[in-house]
This record gives C-alpha cells, sequence and structure tokens, in this order.
C-alpha cells in the first residue's frame, strides 16, 4: 500500500502518444505526471461491431485520449476489457460506461475483494492524509483516487471471465487468458489477427510492481506468456516489446526472485536487477530505479510470509 502513495515522488512525465503497433491495434502510452498516481497503457482493437479498449486508465486525461480516438475513428467504444483491477487500469470506467452506455466490460472477479480489502484499506489511508494536508492540489489528488474507489460496481465486469479460452468480442475473435500474478485476477489477451499480445501488469517496466502480487505464481505466467506466438507485447507500463525483449525480462524477473530467496544482500539483488534489466533502463533515472528494487526486495520478496501466503491461495 505505501508504494502506492510514494512512487509519485519517483515518476517522470510521459506524453500521451497513440501509435498503430499493428494493423487496427493502436496503442495509448500510460502517463507518468509528477505529483499523482500512473495510468497504466491502454490497447484499441478496431472490430466490426465497434472499438474494443484494454484497460481504461485512472485519469481524466487518459481516458479523454481513449474517447477522443473513438471520436476521430467514427466508431463506439464496443466493448472494455481490463486486464486486472488496479486504478489505473480501470479507472476510466465510469466515464466510458457514461459515454457509451451499451458497452460491455470483461475481466475477472477480482475485483470483489480488492474493493472489500486492498482499495478499502488504500481509501481509508487517502481520508487519513487528507485530513493532514492543507495543499489544494494534494486534496484534489487524493480526493480523486477517493471518487475512483466509490465508484464501486462502475469499475466492474459486466461480463465475468472465469477461465482462460477463445471468445468474440465486438466481432473480434481473441484469446483470452486468466492467470494469478500481479494480482488473484490478471487476465492477458492474444490476438490471432496481428500476434499482438496485451500483458497488462504481469509485464511493468523499469521493474516489477510487486504490491499485491504472488511472486512465485506471477514467474508461472511469465511462463505461460512465453509459450504463446505472439510478435508484439504491450506491457502494462513500458514500452511495446519484441520477443526477444520480452524473454530478456522474464529473465530478469526469474533472476530476482531467485536473488531475493537467497543468502545474498539486498544490494546484490538490486544490482543484478539493473545488470539483468539495463536494456529497458536507458531513459529511467538509476537512483529511483534502485530504490523501488530495494523496496520490494524487503517489503514484498522478503516481507511477511504469511502475507505471501494469503496473496497466494486461491
Amino acid at each position: 500500500m505505501r508504494r502506492l502513495i510514494l512512487l509519485v515522488s519517483f515518476l517522470a512525465c510521459s506524453a500521451f502518444a497513440n501509435t498503430e503497433i499493428a494493423p487496427n491495434v493502436v496503442f495509448i502510452q500510460g502517463s507518468f505526471v509528477p505529483g499523482t498516481q500512473p495510468d497504466g497503457n491502454s490497447i484499441v482493437f478496431k472490430a466490426s461491431k465497434g472499438l474494443i479498449v484494454v484497460d481504461t486508465g485512472r485519469h481524466p486525461e487518459h481516458t479523454q485520449a481513449i474517447l477522443d480516438f473513438a471520436k476521430d475513428a467514427h466508431q463506439p467504444i464496443a466493448a472494455v476489457i481490463n486486464t486486472h483491477w488496479h486504478l489505473d487500469h480501470v479507472g476510466g470506467n465510469p466515464v466510458v460506461r457514461r459515454e457509451f452506455p451499451a458497452v460491455r466490460i470483461y475481466a475477472t472477479s477480482a475485483i470483489d475483494a480488492a474493493l472489500k480489502g486492498f482499495l478499502a484499506d488504500y481509501r481509508a489511508q487517502l481520508a487519513d492524509m487528507l485530513t493532514k494536508t492543507t495543499k489544494p492540489e494534494e486534496q484534489k489528488t487524493w480526493q480523486a483516487e477517493m471518487a475512483i474507489i466509490d465508484s464501486g460496481r462502475a469499475l466492474a465486469p459486466d461480463e465475468v471471465v472465469s477461465k482462460s479460452g477463445r471468445k468474440t468480442i465486438a466481432g473480434r475473435k481473441l484469446e483470452l487468458h486468466v492467470e494469478h500474478g500481479a494480482t488473484a485476477g490478471d487476465l492477458w489477451l492474444f490476438d490471432p489477427a496481428t500476434r499482438v499480445v496485451v500483458a497488462g501488469d504481469l509485464v511493468t517496466l523499469p521493474v516489477p510492481f510487486l504490491d499485491t502480487a504472488c511472486p512465485s505464481r506471477w514467474k508461472d505466467a511469465l511462463d505461460h506468456l512465453s509459450q504463446s506466438d505472439f510478435s508484439v507485447l504491450v506491457p502494462g507500463h513500458g514500452a511495446p516489446m519484441k520477443r526477444q525483449e520480452f524473454e530478456t525480462y522474464r529473465k530478469a524477473f526469474s533472476n530476482l526472485l531467485e536473488c531475493a530467496a537467497s543468502s545474498r544482500t539486498r544490494e546484490e539483488c538490486v544490482a543484478g536487477w539493473m545488470t539483468d534489466a539495463a536494456s529497458f533502463l536507458t531513459d529511467a533515472k538509476p537512483g529511483w530505479v534502485k530504490s523501488m528494487v530495494a523496496y520490494y526486495v524487503d517489503t514484498q520478496l522478503r516481507g511477511d510470509p504469511a502475507m505471501l501466503a494469503k496473496r497466494c491461495a486461491n
């Protein structure tokens, strides 16, 4: 929980960018804005019955970029697929519902437990912080976060995806895969027509975001992703990857878990990530990447065993 609050001090600004990464597949880059929480990446698939949006961001600016794309494309948003329940991936759902009342949202049911647990705790933390600040910008930020959580069922799916399989959504054939990794209900998808994979937070840069994760099952999920015949993979945070780049990430993730489980020092584990993931970190400030890796080694990978066991239980 604490990392969700402190992360904002590390993040650098990134402008929105709409890029066609395959025919009729558009990448809308997540934005890291100083002083606020991040937005996850979004993908828009053009389908015969409208647009399919994968993840809707958190902030109004990000969600508006999705709505603007739909307007320019002269197509409605027919469906939303949420890769998981983190606010930077589902926060725009209520806005999309308002603009396109016929939209159908697909996701696992994991947000139900999150609204009663993790997100309820986060809201309480925000409410406490709100009482302790007189700064208007901070007040606005925390109130906006609380408002997203208070949307409740508007964040949740209309159609629950409970198992992996093929599904036709808005006229487009997709493969949906359910995992337990970054959260207890991750969903990644493969588009056979273009061989694009959207991985959600099973792949995040500049480090794995382990706040709600079961690390061992996350590693298994990456192995499953590796078996997919993709040519381009879109991570939850960071730039799209080719297969070899993903394999580099997968190896770096495995090495980080192995180091944390060993008697090696935290500093050695941090140095290992900085070396293994170096090709992804050219634009990142080394100091804050090291701080985040160190935080996750201490609090998550070497954290409370009971907490990890609870996260890894079905």
